[in-house]
């Protein structure tokens, strides 16, 4: 009786560890996408955050984007998608995601990893694109009312 005791504690000591593990891991991997209005009103009441590495999700601003010739620099503005009046500037120092682009036709939603600066750039260690239709199946073409080959007949 008594190694059944110790093999039950055993067994709930590793169940203890692995919960506490998941439970970590999964606290530490969440985090929270900020707009550009969040991120700047928590900047406000709370100036630190600025050495704290951040998300910040928002919609690229159509023609906003420019490469800097001499060196790798991406710049671009990302509006709030609630109010695009709203705006940070960006600069990205990385090769850009392939879904990245900023024509007029597409509504592409950029999420940056990065810090605000305290000249108001929002400097991205890291961007993704989130960028829906791109991906959309292409409407069907319109079919003529074709007769089949073999003149509709089964044989």
């Amino acid at each position: 009786m008594r190694r059944d005791r110790r093999f039950f504690a055993g067994l709930v000591g590793v169940a203890a560890v692995v919960s506490y593990l998941i439970y970590t891991g999964i606290s530490d991997t969440m985090v929270y996408y900020l707009t550009p209005s969040e991120l700047l009103t928590r900047i406000e009441s709370t100036p630190e955050i600025r050495d704290q590495g951040v998300k910040v999700s928002g919609n690229l601003v159509p023609n906003s984007y420019a490469q800097s010739t001499g060196e790798l620099l991406h710049t671009f503005l990302v509006e709030d998608p609630v109010d695009p009046s709203v705006r940070l500037e960006v600069e990205f120092r990385h090769p850009l995601p392939d879904t990245f682009n900023d024509s007029e036709e597409m509504l592409v939603e950029v999420v940056m990893q990065g810090r605000y600066r305290t000249d108001g750039v929002f400097e991205a260690s890291e961007v993704f694109t989130k960028c829906g239709s791109r991906y959309e199946a292409m409407p069907e073409a319109p079919q003529a009312d074709a007769e089949p080959a073999d003149g509709g007949m089964i044989g």
